[in-house]
């Protein structure tokens, strides 16, 4: 069971180290920017096209024979890694300009595996994705996260004011770089899943985001005497342990599913968690920061209307 944790009555300064923070930010933002430029992604078959082929062993093998043997073979780059067990084997080749329709490939990976390899070799799962459209899922991909971005910019702005707005996807726009610019780091596979936990981690950290400045609005109608920063320092304390509690169990879950869930779910669970605690320093620094910077204040969400004064009287 995990602790209670209760920091409405704390006043940790946030925006008073805002400027450390969005420095660190920004450095992060620029060298994942740097990786992503220099070094690019490791795409998988779901973007690059190629073929993926499971095998299955009657026992535990080693990678590097199997290896050996598709290299002997005539197979270039293959891409070679246990997928759940030792037993269990999945093997990626890039496409073959010669057999773009890759009709025979895994009888021939088949016959290279079983020529040097133990008896009882089984073909459990063969996958083709040609290389348009695998250029056609990484176009669309990247299309879905703008989209996304920018239909939050239109909500944030319709329900708060254009300040939120643009708070929001400054830091939606961090926790998605710097997810990305860890997968160029790292050089681990992005295909459609960890596309996809990009994409939840958006939603959940807008959603830490949202309630963030819920708090904001409405502690500026009840603190009408104190500074623009001491409110939204008060909204985020008050916030604080809902948001670490909801990061906690979250990545309670993931932890569940990389260690539990096998090759199919390690990389999706991975980027979740680097968004998971991006995303939570994002909603802590970054979006409240950006609005103070941006110059919310009480005139802007609450106006002052003068007594007696027709609303038409200039």
């Amino acid at each position: 069971m995990l602790p209670h944790l209760n920091f409405a009555d704390s006043k940790i300064n946030f925006l008073g180290h805002r400027r450390v923070a969005v420095a660190i930010s920004v450095v992060l933002v620029l060298v994942s920017l740097t990786l992503l430029a220099t070094r690019g992604l490791d795409y998988g078959i779901d973007f690059t096209g190629g073929t993926l082929v499971e095998v299955g062993y009657p026992e535990a093998v080693d990678l590097d024979p199997i290896r050996r043997q598709l290299a002997d073979a005539g197979f270039e780059r293959p891409t070679v890694q246990y997928f759940g067990t030792s037993r269990d084997v999945l093997i990626r080749l890039p496409p073959r300009e010669e057999d773009p329709m890759q009709a025979v490939l895994s009888t021939e990976v088949l016959s290279a595996l079983t020529a040097g390899g133990p008896p009882g070799l089984e073909l459990r799962r063969v996958e083709f994705v040609g290389p348009a459209v695998g250029e056609e899922l990484r176009e669309q991909g990247g299309l879905a996260m703008i989209y996304a971005l920018f239909g939050i910019l239109i909500y944030v702005a319709v329900r708060f004011e254009w300040r939120f707005a643009v708070g929001a996807v400054l830091a939606l726009a961090h926790d998605v770089v710097l997810t990305l610019g860890f997968f160029a780091l790292t050089r681990l596979e992005f295909d459609l899943a960890v596309l996809a936990a990009i994409l939840a981690v958006i939603g959940y950290s807008l959603n830490d985001t949202i309630v963030v400045y819920d708090r904001i609005r409405e502690n500026f109608r009840l603190l009408r005497k104190e500074s623009s920063e001491f409110v939204i320092n008060d909204a985020v304390n008050k916030t604080l342990s809902r948001t670490i509690l909801t990061s906690l169990t979250t990545l309670l879950v993931l932890v569940s599913l990389l260690t539990l869930g096998g090759a199919a779910l390690a990389t999706f669970a991975i980027a979740m968690m680097v968004g998971v605690v991006v995303g939570t320093h994002s909603s802590i620094f970054i979006a409240a920061a950006a609005a103070l910077m941006l110059g919310l204040d009480r005139k802007v969400l609450l106006p002052v209307k003068r007594e007696g004064v027709d609303e038409d009287t200039p």
